[in-house]
């Protein structure tokens, strides 16, 4: 958005297509869940190119400044959302079923720790601009998930069959100081405050912005909802389920009428995860614990492996709450059983929420290893204050370093995998030809093992096929970007994948594990 924000650039990905060019995690506190669905086929080379526009836009994200966001008090609640890859789609994002509206109007929308406004494609009004771009005018389909659209056959939101949606007017301190992404025109003071969205590629979206509802589906029993129970407690287990829903109101939304661009053609729009006081992350988690955490399933997935995006305790790397006091009568009852395996292996590092990244979430790196020896990587490239710094952005696809950590890196990497032949294959630099010419079978070579050394002694050490990544049959390729220096590194969502990530705002950790997160 050219001073405007961005959202989220078109990804990618498939390897198949390149051959012709938490457990659920709802938790014993009520927590909110939402599965994480990751979209056909791109090329690398695509999504290499989106990453980048991306990155031109983070890299100018430093010169922002915003206003603190606060957070409520934690609570014994949580929900969950359905979270899988997009891969299917031709997409490197994964995305989460929101339901928003009343009644709720279910969609598919990008999961964007990079994104601070939620916002759903609306239907057209008659008097849009009808030469800005790709309008949504054309009844869609508002029905499962099952089958993924097609532009411009998709979901839209419909906010005059919504009794709780309420537009934001352009008079409004929120339209003009809390929405750096509004317009300045404003016909009358109760006209609907306008948005624009500029991305370095060229697309945009335009719309309206408003605040409505969203239906969440709270996971585990608190102490109201047992109590509940018990009055109900002949009640048939349909309308039990029925009950654990329930609504988060005043979410910021976004009502899209018209866009540009391809990067909006996989999705039905974009839930908010950054760090800003009108972002659906800092909404959800102020009520929900202060917290949120996600598990990205192997980029490549098929539609049905499904994770989740949790508000809310996550059980998997929170300890549970202490037992209550039990009387002296009943010591002959059995001792306190040990914290589950789950949380064993957990590491946890602070986590950045600088004025200046917003609405990025950044961390400390201390240094990169391969095969357990540092490189040698100026301390500069991670310090924030010099022009560097490094995020979490779930956005982005393929890992992009800083240009001293990039050549750093693959120079160790590329030493260690001097033996196989080279071939060559856009976007990647390295490239390897990992066939036997005997069998025809993929050799069994030992790839470096790659680490990334935070503060707080925590070490991100992915699988190796998250960073030497199958580019095409029997090709191998060191799947890190080079990036701008000065400039920001950003952990991609290929390297985030197969982990469990929790994003403590609250008390600025960010704790992470190894999960295949799936059930």
């Amino acid at each position: 958005m050219a001073g405007r924000r961005l959202t989220l650039p078109l990804l990618l990905l498939a390897a198949a297509s390149l051959a012709a060019a938490a457990g659920k995690a709802g938790g014993k506190p009520r927590a909110a869940v939402f599965e994480l669905i990751h979209r056909k086929q791109a090329t690398w080379a695509d999504m290499a190119r989106s990453d980048r526009r991306r990155m031109a836009f983070i890299s100018s994200r430093g010169r922002r400044r915003a206003a603190e966001t606060a957070t409520a008090p934690p609570a014994d609640e949580a929900f969950a959302m359905p979270l899988s890859s997009g891969a299917y789609t031709g997409t490197g994002q994964y995305f989460v079923r929101f339901r928003v509206g009343t009644p709720a109007q279910p969609f598919l929308l990008v999961a964007d720790t990079g994104s601070d406004l939620t916002w759903v494609k609306c239907r057209r009004p008659p008097d849009a601009d009808a030469g800005y771009g790709y309008g949504y005018g054309a009844p869609a389909s508002n029905d499962s998930y099952s089958s993924p659209p097609t532009a411009p056959q998709v979901r839209v939101f419909r906010p005059e069959e919504s009794r709780t949606w309420a537009p934001i007017p352009c008079s409004s301190d929120t339209c003009v100081a809390s929405l750096p992404f509004s317009l300045a025109a404003c016909p009358t003071p109760g006209s609907p405050c306008a948005y624009d969205y500029r991305y370095k590629d060229g697309s945009a979206a335009r719309g309206t912005v408003g605040t409505d509802s969203a239906t969440i589906a709270l996971s585990g029993l608190g102490a109201s909802a047992a109590t509940r129970q018990k009055k109900q407690k002949h009640t048939h287990t349909q309308k039990q389920q029925a009950k654990a829903k329930a609504k988060l109101r005043g979410v910021v939304l976004g009502c899209t009428t018209s866009y540009n661009g391809d990067s909006f053609q996989a999705s039905d729009g974009v839930l908010s995860l950054g760090y800003s006081n009108i972002s659906f992350a800092s909404r959800a988690a102020g009520r929900f614990g202060g917290r949120f955490s996600y598990c990205l399933v192997d980029h490549l997935a098929p539609r049905n492996a499904t994770s989740y995006l949790t508000f809310g305790p996550n059980p998997a790397l929170s300890p549970p709450p202490p037992a209550a006091a039990k009387p002296a009568c009943a010591s002959s009852s059995p001792p306190p059983k040990p914290p589950p395996p789950a949380l064993t292996g957990a590491r946890q590092t602070p986590l950045l929420l600088d004025h200046r990244m917003r609405p990025f979430y950044a961390v400390t790196v201390n240094g990169v290893s391969v095969d357990g020896e540092l490189l040698s990587i100026p301390r500069r490239v991670w310090d924030i204050g010099k022009g560097g710094g490094a995020i979490l952005d779930s956005g982005t696809s393929l890992t992009v370093l800083a240009s001293p950590a990039y050549r750093a890196v693959v120079a160790a990497l590329s030493r260690k995998l001097a033996g196989l032949p080279r071939v060559t294959m856009d976007p990647f630099e390295y490239c390897y030809n990992w066939t036997s010419p005997a069998t025809g079978e993929d050799m069994a070579v030992p790839v470096p093992e790659l680490a990334l050394h935070l503060a707080g002694s925590a070490r991100l050490q992915p699988p190796a096929k998250s960073y030497v990544i199958d580019a095409a049959p029997g090709v191998k390729c060191i799947g890190v970007q080079e990036g701008e220096w000065p400039g920001v590194s950003v952990i991609g969502n290929i390297l985030q994948q197969e982990h469990l990530w929790e994003f403590d705002i609250k008390n600025r950790r960010l704790r992470f594990k190894r999960s295949r997160c799936t059930q």
